[in-house]
């Protein structure tokens, strides 16, 4: 264990020093509590060398104080505006001045992860240790102190549909105010948020009709509303892990769990599976990815420390011969992936060996020479390495407004006895710009370093 910390705090020490050169801008916070979810909310204001975005974290308390889901102020500092200088000074026990709380809310349970709605961003989705997911409307809820004995605040809307806590695999539709939620009961199960407007509505004609008053505010405060699912499907054997939408349907849909099964949904051919992948890796899946740009492709990741890649054109029903590539860069399960919003072929993975890699499908294959410098022993596809964490990288988003950055959040509770660690970092240009691009743009400054020289 002593040997394990001390290669932990070697590799953090390596990564700290190369900060100034591998990145355009980095913010550390000090959590003093860990995050399971870390989401990008909206971007709420614009200036000359930063943007203002809103930020969606938890907060896992040990009891003595109630749980929490954060609504941060983050300053975004605009590309090749920080100093080198200044980005790498930092201290990993303060918290960043670019990290500001904006409101409280006092959780019933754990927040085991926070999904947004696209097509309103002030709505999310939260997972707890329960059957129910909880819908919340961050603007209009009120801004609570997270004392003991404080009562939790009251979500706007509970989906209920589960028989049995459903606590990590949560999705929001990009096309429709839809919801998709999985759970320990095998199932996955689909809602739809206009179901409760049509229901407010309905509710508000026949009270009408029959004279009768709306129920007021204090007599609504102490139960929220509720509304059952359009759809349960099953098919898994295990608990499901994660779900995701199709990005261009509300019907598509596609799961994985601890069964080591990919399943793809139609919701217009009913509960059953369309497809399923019996053996889409060797060990449980963790998580699951749709590519907003090309709905082929899908990434998995898993217990066996892989992330695979699969396009839906070419998939077997059995055997973990379906990929079309496997990318092998982890030394712990992998716990997270996205596919990035801006460049179709490149993705992140995060896994419990508290690392956080960048990888570029279409590098896989391009044969390394001279002119195509590549460190040595890396795997295929892999183009960056985010090594500021120092225990399990348990979330992380790609910044949908802001290209290339990411927020980042770790549990350091097992290596540091602190809480968590939450790190916003872009790297720096030059790694992923056209090489021909940056070749040209460093030969600009060669006499200038040539000078310095002589």
């Amino acid at each position: 264990m002593k040997e394990k910390a001390k290669e932990v705090e070697e590799r953090y020490s390596q990564w700290k020093s190369l900060v100034p050169v591998l990145y355009d801008w980095l913010a550390n916070h000090n959590l003093v509590w860990p995050s399971l979810s870390c989401r990008w909310g909206p971007q709420v204001e614009e200036a000359t060398y930063k943007n203002r975005h809103r930020l969606y974290l938890s907060e896992q308390t040990d009891g003595s104080v109630p749980n929490t889901l954060v609504i941060a102020n983050c300053e975004v500092v605009k590309p090749r505006v920080a100093a080198a200088e200044h980005i790498a000074q930092f201290n990993e026990e303060a918290r960043s001045p670019f990290v500001k709380k904006y409101k409280t809310i006092l959780h019933p349970g754990e927040v085991n992860r926070i999904r947004e709605l696209p097509q309103n961003s002030n709505i999310v989705a939260t997972h707890t240790d329960s059957p129910e997911v909880l819908i919340w409307d961050v603007e209009t809820q009120p801004n609570r102190h997270a004392a003991l004995g404080a009562p939790t605040s009251r979500p706007d809307l509970v989906l209920t549909g589960h028989k049995d806590n459903a606590e990590f695999a949560l999705a929001m539709c990009p096309t429709e105010p839809f919801v998709l939620s999985g759970g320990k009961d095998k199932c996955v199960v689909l809602w739809s948020i206009h179901d409760h407007i049509a229901t407010l509505s309905s509710e508000a004609g026949s009270n009408a009709k029959q004279g009768s008053k709306v129920v007021s505010d204090s007599e609504k405060a102490t139960e929220s509303p509720s509304i059952g699912p359009r759809g349960i499907y099953q098919g898994h054997a295990d608990t499901v892990e994660d779900v995701q939408f199709c990005p261009s349907s509300a019907q598509e849909f596609c799961s994985v769990g601890d069964d080591s099964c990919l399943i793809f949904w139609d919701a217009r051919a009913g509960p059953t599976p369309v497809v399923k992948v019996d053996k889409a890796h060797d060990a449980d899946l963790h998580c699951v990815d749709w590519n907003p740009h090309d709905i082929n492709f899908i990434l998995t990741g898993s217990a066996d420390n892989t992330v695979h890649m699969f396009d839906r054109r070419n998939l077997k029903s059995s055997g973990v011969g379906s990929p079309v590539n496997r990318f092998e860069g982890h030394d712990a399960a992998v716990l997270c992936v996205q596919w990035s919003p801006h460049k179709s072929s490149v993705f992140g993975s995060a896994a419990e060996d508290g690392i956080l890699n960048i990888w570029d499908h279409e590098k896989v294959g391009i044969a390394s020479d001279s002119t195509h410098p590549k460190a040595p022993n890396a795997p295929p596809g892999l183009f960056f390495q985010h090594a500021g964490h120092r225990d399990k990288v348990v979330d992380f988003h790609w910044n949908a407004s802001d290209p290339w950055t990411i927020v980042s959040v770790s549990d350091d509770c097992g290596s540091t006895g602190g809480g968590g660690t939450l790190q916003i970092w872009r790297m720096i240009d030059l790694i992923y710009r056209p090489q021909e691009e940056v070749l040209s743009e460093l030969d600009k400054f060669k006499s200038h370093i040539f000078g310095c020289d002589s």
